[in-house]
């Protein structure tokens, strides 16, 4: 029986995707559950799986396809062989292991190593069974010197060489952007031209923070099995925070305000494929280990590729912790709809003055960018002061002040 396999379901904020890679050739035989395809949207990569034991006897949509929600992208036999399904157009030996050759290369893949005039030779597949992947081939080419990739080209059509041979510094390589990163910057943008963008700063004096963490780190490792962070305390401010400035927690709708009973804090998390903002859910009712150990998951499905559309959609206020890359001051760009978003930075020994003496402390610079439409600089400045006191006194949050 001949079963269709469509394109998950995107939300609305989702309008298509595009398919970034087949897993698996027409014709070949594939089990249940197992990886066919991966869909890519603007915000998170998508896979798609085997419905069954049996055979994938068509691919309708190739890679770099733009495909829309449902939409059929392949079809699949279920119950049949591969050896069933080649039986009834018999090839030439020579051609079977041509064949069998290309099937060892996802389209993908195969598509990136014609328009470069490159061959598989040499190229070690860490796909399902050895099969090359469109990585596999981006990760060879980098690996490629100029020498290299002239005899990757066919030797009968070069060109004879110059008397002097080009600078070897020069190289240059040109990949198309992805979908992902094409619509991070397509937000970025819209963000900066359709809303009163502003940032206000402070900084924070950590020491109180590092002397807690410091003293109980090895027990809250012990108890909770997962490390004790900083951004589960910066989380808990903001938290306490919204809840006196509503505003800050508030959402733009067309010509509406829509102001949330709850906190969905959205936290910057850079990936292999850019930047990506999953989402925590309700978490004025978490404790510090539940954060951190939310952190901690979505890091790991950020790194994997793993995250779906659930866990990055929505979210009412974003933390951007350039800090773990050692940026020291920045404005961080809002994310629509929200109307504001806090810039984490390093921590640095700087000499403060401290009931007037001239001490060292570990500080970190603050940034609040948030939407002049909706929340006034008062508010704004409010905001930041009432989460540097919780970060510089973390007792107020047993205290709940």
């Amino acid at each position: 029986m001949t079963t269709e396999i469509k394109a998950p379901a995107f939300p609305e904020s989702v309008q298509d995707g595009t398919v970034a890679e087949w897993h698996i050739a027409e014709g070949e035989a594939i089990k249940r559950d197992q990886p066919l395809v991966d869909i890519e949207t603007d915000k998170v990569v998508i896979e798609v799986v085997a419905p069954g034991d049996g055979v994938l006897t068509k691919i309708l949509k190739a890679a770099d396809s733009v495909i829309e929600s449902n939409e059929v992208i392949g079809l699949f036999e279920a119950g049949a062989t591969a050896s069933a399904t080649s039986a009834d157009a018999p090839v030439e030996l020579e051609a079977e292991a041509e064949s069998e050759s290309e099937a060892r290369i996802n389209p993908a893949a195969k598509r990136l190593l014609e328009d470069n005039d490159l061959s598989s030779a040499g190229i070690e597949g860490s796909g399902r069974g050895g099969r090359i992947t469109r990585a596999d081939v981006v990760n060879h080419m980098d690996g490629l010197t100029v020498e290299a990739k002239s005899q990757a080209k066919p030797a009968a059509t070069a060109a004879p060489a110059p008397a002097t041979s080009p600078a070897t510094d020069r190289e240059e390589k040109r990949v198309p952007m992805s979908r992902l990163r094409t619509r991070v910057a397509e937000r970025l943008l819209e963000a900066t031209q359709t809303t009163a963008m502003l940032t206000t700063f402070n900084e924070v004096d950590m020491t109180a923070l590092k002397l807690l963490r410091s003293n109980y780190r090895e027990d809250f490792e012990k108890r909770h099995d997962i490390r004790l962070g900083y951004m589960s305390f910066f989380i808990r401010a903001c938290v306490e925070a919204l809840k006196k400035y509503p505003a800050v927690n508030a959402s733009v709708d067309g010509g509406d305000i829509v102001y949330h009973g709850y906190q969905d804090i959205g936290v910057a998390v850079s990936s292999d494929r850019g930047l990506v903002v999953p989402i925590l859910r309700n978490v004025d009712g978490f404790s510090l280990a539940e954060t951190e150990q939310k952190i901690a998951e979505f890091g790991g499905k950020a790194k994997a590729g793993q995250l779906t559309i659930e866990d990055i959609t929505g979210g009412t206020f974003t933390i951007s912790n350039g800090g773990v890359f050692g940026s020291l001051l920045s404005t961080p760009i809002l994310n629509p709809p929200q109307t504001a978003i806090l810039g984490m930075h390093t921590i640095q020994d700087r000499p403060v003055a401290l009931n007037g003496e001239v001490v060292i402390r570990p500080m970190m610079y603050l940034a609040l960018s948030y939407d002049h439409r909706l929340i006034d600089g008062k508010e704004a400045v409010q905001f930041l002061v009432a989460v540097k006191e919780v970060i510089e006194d973390p007792t107020r949050i047993l205290l709940n002040l």
